[in-house]
């Protein structure tokens, strides 16, 4: 039975990394970025459950990932909400949501496979758990600026 989980939580979780790079390439209106958003959002909420059971039931070797699951998704889903109730500031929310909850399936990805990827495999572990941060914080904020700062000018509205 865990193996199923495992096969699951490996396919949604390639289909996030996918998608969720598709997304963030994609322009930003209603079509590519809002289908594929959903598809980001849908396949994270597999990652998420499949990951939280993997963890609880095998505890001792993985509960950094019940942490890291429950830290992402929050990420994933405040963006993902964000970006269909268009509140106020929903841009800075659903951006730092979207690439937050990518910075945590890539750091968890990267953590459970460091060993297996050539060149990866050299780098320290401590780094493998802080670098994907370290490079998209500044992302983050490059990427807000570049939006939040567009449709103030423009008075617009993306995804409207």
């Amino acid at each position: 039975m865990f193996n199923i989980f495992l096969i699951l939580h490996i396919v949604a979780g390639a289909l996030c990394l996918i998608v969720g790079l598709v997304a963030g390439l994609a322009k930003k209106k209603k079509g590519l970025h809002t289908k594929v958003g959903e598809v980001y959002h849908g396949s994270y909420v597999v990652v998420f459950i499949t990951a939280l059971i993997m963890s609880i039931w095998h505890w001792s070797e993985s509960a950094y990932l019940f942490y890291i699951a429950l830290f992402s998704y929050s990420l994933a889903l405040t963006g993902y909400i964000a970006g269909k109730l268009k509140k106020k500031n929903w841009l800075v929310v659903h951006i730092s949501g979207m690439l937050g909850s990518y910075i945590g399936i890539l750091t968890a990805t990267l953590v459970v496979n460091a060993h297996r990827i050539p060149v990866i495999n050299e780098v320290p572990a401590i780094l493998i758990w802080i670098l994907p941060t370290i490079i998209g914080s500044p992302l983050i904020a490059v990427v807000n600026a570049k939006y939040v700062n567009k449709t103030k000018k423009a008075g617009e509205h993306i995804h409207k």
